[in-house]
């Protein structure tokens, strides 16, 4: 398939905003299923996991193929719930466009606005589709405004609704200026001339719109000024510039569950996203030269894929998830992974439908696939070609900050437990485990409370290892306040060998969120390099070791000031250790502290709850920071230890008789409250 028919796009959103119902929409009128999964009653095609089904929500994204007006769609379904935002990071970092779904009752609710940022992040070309117009409450102006004032965004709508709530009947095309409706089961599409009393309406936002295009485009202002009729090629060609550039926002509404706008989805897909070539080149690191690159988006360049997932299967193993970015792959051929520096073999390529796949015979830049047969790859690595060491910008991920033990039924499941935690180890990169050395604990540490209970179901069911878990506890990190200079000294006889070395570093705290951080401001050139390599490895294991508490530390700086280099006694081993001595020495002096992760909690409430839940939160140690009226609700932004969070749900229902609901996503580490 030539590169300017594909496109490469994701549906995100917040909860319960209708992705997976507005995708199934779209995948039944494109042809590529014959009946619509409804994700209420668990049949929802992208909603494939048990989990998925048993709760209503999207756990793991999904990817499909599907065809529209001869363009083949590359379609991601990603979740909406704080605790799976992994899978949005990973799934932005590949698409080339992408469909924001808002609901037109919640407006831009707050995991809308981590995936628009995350979005920005990545630079993805956006369209906006204004979901649920039929229900009680729905107010499209509302959402535009909440775009413009949240986000940050210029959102353009190219049609508008007509009517609302219970009198939604379809919508305004303000290209071609004409009414459409629906039939109940969307197959059918009728146009018509606009109402008379419509008249008025259509003619004003036809205005803004060719207002807004025209700010843009000095074509589209010169026929506009000549009063010359635009033709629509024209305007959807100027149309789709400004929105791969990020000028504005398309806008379209709907009412999915109705099947009511999604065929203009499909059609703004091909006309308004970008091809894989229209994006720019792609940032590599070419590891032989040393520095930054730039690959194009081109089939004919030498083979270069970034594996974004992976998923583990019973049968297959590892499926892994690669963009291609150039270059092309084929099925039984070796690949070499640029990030582990091994050579591995591809067994099969597969084209996936949710749980579901197809072979393919090979794969080329632009598309999507998944391999199977890597026994090494893990999410974010490069694969290629040997005679090309290149690695893509990695992915950024955030930290876990809630952890449980658990441990086997029965001892003789304790390797089976081990080996099923460390398959979805490799798959989720925000799950992590390891195995406490003092209790002999295994320790795993998710997102939240309902990841962790997430993947703990996975082992049950999947692996079939009964197990049991502990209570939630916080994964807290160390750091210092001080700054403080430490001179160390290692000697040891091992083997009748002298093993000598000495060091000064000086460690100092850095602003938080800045990371780890280690310098050589020492020039030693008669010292080898292995000297400083061994130095590094020293402090950085350091860093995972914790200062007082065995906790990770972070924000802090260590600087090599001076070394002692003795060449008949000193050794590689002995300076690591050294270093590692001397960090700890350092830190311990550097006044230690203790630093707790802090969430940011947003609830909706009903407004006559609002007193009780502010009171709640307080009661918590949380801080209000400010309260949001919507229609038919309250939304109050806060923010509170996670360690006071543990059980908030059941205390939120209390008080709201069942009604109140919150998300909750890491914010930031600050020291510990007594």
């Amino acid at each position: 398939m030539d590169l300017e028919k594909i496109r490469n796009i994701g549906i995100m959103a917040h909860i319960d905003a209708g992705k997976t119902t507005t995708t199934e929409r779209m995948l039944y009128y494109s042809g590529k299923t014959y009946k619509i999964g409804e994700v209420d009653n668990g049949e929802a095609t992208m909603d494939w996991m048990d989990q998925e089904q048993e709760r209503g929500i999207t756990i793991q994204s999904a990817a499909t193929t599907t065809f529209w007006r001869d363009h083949q769609i590359n379609i991601i379904d990603t979740p909406g719930h704080v605790d799976f935002t992994a899978e949005v990071e990973r799934s932005l970092r590949v698409l080339d466009g992408a469909i924001a779904v808002f609901c037109a009752v919640g407006g831009v609710e707050p995991q809308s606005e981590t995936v628009w940022h995350q979005a920005d992040r990545y630079r993805v070309p956006r369209i906006a589709y204004i979901n649920k117009m039929d229900r009680v409450g729905a107010n499209f102006e509302a959402v535009l405004k909440d775009m413009r004032t949240k986000l940050g965004a210029h959102p353009v709508p190219l049609n508008i609704p007509i009517g609302a709530e219970s009198s939604f009947e379809g919508v305004i095309d303000l290209l071609e200026m004409q009414e459409i409706y629906w039939s109940e089961d969307g197959s059918d599409m009728t146009r018509s001339d606009i109402a008379p009393e419509r008249q008025e309406m259509a003619h004003r936002w036809r205005e803004n719109l060719l207002d807004a295009v025209s700010s843009q485009s000095d074509l589209i202002t010169k026929l506009y000024l000549e009063g010359v009729a635009i033709p629509k090629e024209t305007l959807i060609a100027e149309i789709r510039k400004a929105c791969i550039a990020q000028h504005f926002i398309p806008v379209f509404a709907g009412a999915s569950r109705r099947n009511m706008g999604v065929q203009f989805l499909l059609d703004a897909i091909v006309d308004f996203l970008p091809a894989p070539d229209e994006v720019g080149s792609i940032k590599a690191y070419h590891a032989k030269k040393e520095q930054e690159i730039e690959i194009p988006c081109q089939i004919s360049g030498y083979p270069l894929g970034l594996v974004f997932k992976v998923q583990y299967d019973r049968e297959a193993g590892a499926l892994c998830y690669v963009r291609m970015y150039s270059g092309t792959l084929h099925s039984s051929s070796v690949v070499y992974n640029n990030s582990k520096k091994k050579r591995e073999r591809i067994t099969r390529l597969l084209r996936m439908h949710a749980n579901k796949s197809e072979p393919i015979e090979s794969v080329s830049a632009g598309d999507i696939a998944v391999f199977v047969g890597l026994k090494l790859a893990q999410t974010g690595d490069t694969l290629g070609t040997e005679g090309y060491p290149v690695l893509l910008e990695k992915m950024h991920f955030p930290e876990p900050v809630i952890s449980v033990a658990i441990e086997p039924r029965t001892l003789s499941d304790r390797d089976k437990l081990k080996e099923a935690l460390d398959i979805l180890a490799r798959e989720d990169p925000t799950f992590a485990v390891h195995e406490d050395e003092e209790t002999g604990q295994i320790i795993i540490r998710g997102m939240g409370e309902l990841h962790l209970d997430v993947l703990v179901t996975r082992v049950i069911r999947e692996f079939k290892v009964q197990a049991k878990i502990g209570n939630p506890q916080v994964t807290y990190r160390e750091s210092i306040s001080t700054k403080y200079r430490h001179s160390e000294k290692f000697h040891k006889i091992i083997a009748g060998k002298e093993n000598t070395a000495g060091l000064t570093i000086e460690v100092e705290p850095l602003p938080r969120g800045t990371g780890n951080q280690y310098k050589k401001l020492v020039r030693a050139p008669d010292v080898p390099q292995e000297i400083f390599e061994a130095i590094e490895r020293g402090i950085m294991s350091a860093f995972s070791s914790g200062i007082q508490y065995g906790y990770p530390a972070v924000d802090i700086s260590v600087s090599l000031i001076d070394i002692e280099y003795n060449e008949l006694s000193s050794t590689a081993f002995a300076f690591e250790a050294c270093a590692n001595m001397a960090y700890d020495a350092a830190c311990r002096a550097a006044n230690p502290i203790l630093l707790e992760p802090i969430m940011k909690v947003d609830i909706l409430t009903p407004k006559e709850f609002v007193g009780e839940v502010m009171s709640l939160v307080s009661q918590r140690g949380g801080l209000i920071h400010g309260t949001e009226t919507k229609i038919v609700a309250e939304i109050i932004h806060a923010e509170a230890p996670l360690a006071t969070m543990f059980g908030f749900t059941t205390s939120l229902r209390s008080v709201s008789q069942g009604r109140a609901s919150f998300s909750m996503e890491f914010s930031h580490f600050e020291p510990k409250r007594d």
